[in-house]
């Protein structure tokens, strides 16, 4: 086993002994190495041709694992449609007309299932996707361990429940990520996935009208892309500055009281006990990348589906029927 393999496998272990997710059957990238040799490449040559074409879309993949991992676990629950007798997360208040990047992974998956049938599981698809997006826009690459199941059902009311909202005060961000066993140190990291994507004016407009710890020329700019009546789908990244690159502008903006959200410029400001995380991330842009990769790790290690639990998906968007369950990777 390569130097690099063995650091991570360890990583794991250490991992999931601190923070006591059952992870304990996950395994590390060379998890398809017989199985669907090509699986890797196959999904990091797909993402960074369609982020090469679009972007947003790297944005889109990342926050796609999040939505996914903070409802049940990583365990691609997001990825399901909606049937007659079935409801899904995807019309949850967060995610409706808002999560995109299913038709990348319904690509993907179609050239899996074309290599090697019933073998990898759209969870482990969404997991590396998110990871080869973020180093496309310029960001670190972290191990991503494989191995996951795909669920065999979704959870609007967790959907609903437990996505952080755009409209959190600080305390409610940390409790909010607390009950995923992230600590606070670590939600401010996560929430640096900011400094690429955009947002619906819907989710900024009364930040930009109403709030006063906002640079007003910032606001004015914000006001001008987003109407007070109206334009609830106009687009606006939620980092002005470089929005389609990876780096630490996102914290640069937060100490200027340009954060476009009101729970992102929670993190800066009135004494917030956060402020001097986010003061290091602006100026130690190397340092952001690092601790990011490291809590991106972590979040791929919550709640997988492993072993004969769940199933490998044949399609990303619903559950195998009955005689074509699969119980094995």
């Amino acid at each position: 086993m390569a130097l690099s393999s063995i650091k991570g496998f360890v990583w794991l272990l250490l991992i999931t002994c601190m923070i006591g997710i059952s992870s304990a059957q996950l395994s590390n990238e060379m998890f398809y190495a017989k199985t669907c040799p090509k699986a890797l490449r196959t999904i990091r040559k797909t993402v960074q041709d369609v982020v090469k074409n679009e972007k947003r879309m790297g944005a889109s993949l990342l926050r796609l694992f999040f939505h996914d991992c903070f409802v049940q676990g990583c365990d691609a629950s997001v990825l399901l449609d909606d049937t007659s007798n079935f409801t899904g997360e995807k019309n949850s208040f967060p995610n409706a007309n808002s999560l995109r990047g299913f038709e990348v992974i319904d690509d993907i998956k179609s050239q899996l299932e074309t290599m090697c049938p019933e073998v990898v599981s759209c969870a482990d698809i969404l997991a590396l996707a998110a990871r080869d997006a973020v180093a496309e826009l310029g960001g670190q690459r972290w191990s991503v361990p494989l191995g996951r199941r795909d669920s065999l059902t979704a959870s609007l009311e967790l959907a609903n429940s437990d996505l952080p909202a755009p409209f959190l005060d600080l305390d409610g961000l940390i409790a909010g990520f607390q009950k995923k066993n992230f600590t606070a140190e670590e939600m401010v990291t996560l929430s640096g996935a900011h400094t690429i994507g955009q947002v619906r004016c819907f989710f900024f407009r009364a930040r930009v009208y109403n709030e006063t710890n906002i640079d007003p020329t910032f606001a004015a700019e914000m006001q001008a892309a987003c109407p007070f009546e109206g334009g609830d789908s106009n687009l606006s990244p939620f980092d002005s500055s470089t929005p389609n690159n990876f780096d630490n502008a996102f914290y640069s903006n937060l100490v200027k009281n340009k954060g476009l959200v009101h729970s992102d410029q929670q993190l800066f400001g009135n004494g917030s006990s956060t402020n001097a995380q986010v003061r290091s991330y602006s100026r130690n842009m190397g340092r952001f990348k690092k601790d990011f990769a490291d809590a991106m790790f972590k979040m791929t290690l919550l709640t997988p589906l492993t072993g004969t639990d769940g199933e490998i998906r044949q399609n990303c968007r619903v559950i195998n029927a009955p005689s074509n369950t699969t119980t094995t990777a």
